[in-house]
């Protein structure tokens, strides 16, 4: 049966999930790039950019299961496009080329409809406005049975927690403080959405907490 997962997701000492003043040169914020340091030297990170080698391991085990059995993403609008508001007659298709590494169906919440845009490799952008359970029915139908993977950014996650609609949540604490950003649980109860730890395992560059539904 589908499940809604989110997987990978990197968080900072102090509780933020993205740092402050995101921008288009910036996109995860001031000091954003250290959460994500544990992923970056695995194998499975250097072949989605096109590069040999990479590290093997608990790091990369967590980023192979990031990947499994997925049949649609949800995202938030941060993490498509820097713009705000209206969309703007630019062009944008996303941070990552013409051949994002979704390859599935992926459905963007935002408050301004927008046309679907194809992308290569498999990945459709479909534009959603009308909620985040909206956002899940159309997603589930896409994944036929697959798992749908929440990608972010931190607000849409407590979206959907507070919703309780999560049920799996992989965490990967990183060694680094941002001071402020975007809090991802702060003000949620976790164990009365009915989540508890099931897993958790420390490396150098991350401790790794898998929080499931009971």
């Amino acid at each position: 049966m589908s499940q809604l997962k989110v997987l990978a997701f990197s968080m900072s000492i102090d509780g933020f999930g993205a740092g402050p003043e995101q921008s288009l040169q910036n996109p995860l914020g001031m000091g954003g790039m250290t959460l994500h340091e544990w992923i970056f030297p695995t194998r499975s990170f250097r072949q989605m950019i096109g590069a040999a080698g990479g590290s093997t391991g608990i790091d990369e085990d967590f980023a192979q299961r990031s990947k499994a059995n997925l049949g649609a993403w949800i995202l938030g609008r941060n993490m498509f496009s820097p713009s705000r508001g209206p969309w703007p007659d630019d062009g944008w298709k996303g941070w990552w080329g013409n051949d994002p590494p979704y390859h599935v169906p992926v459905f963007v919440l935002t408050h301004h409809a927008r046309e679907s845009i194809t992308m290569e490799g498999g990945t459709t952008f479909h534009f959603v406005t009308d909620g985040i359970h909206a956002a899940l029915e159309r997603a589930r139908e896409a994944a036929q049975g697959k798992d749908v993977r929440i990608g972010g950014g931190p607000a849409t996650v407590r979206q959907y927690l507070q919703a309780g609609l999560v049920d799996e949540m992989h965490l990967a604490l990183a060694p680094t403080l941002l001071g402020r950003g975007e809090a991802l649980l702060a003000g949620i109860d976790l164990t009365a959405l009915g989540l508890h730890c099931s897993e958790h395992v420390t490396t150098p560059n991350a401790m790794h907490v898998v929080l499931r539904r009971r």
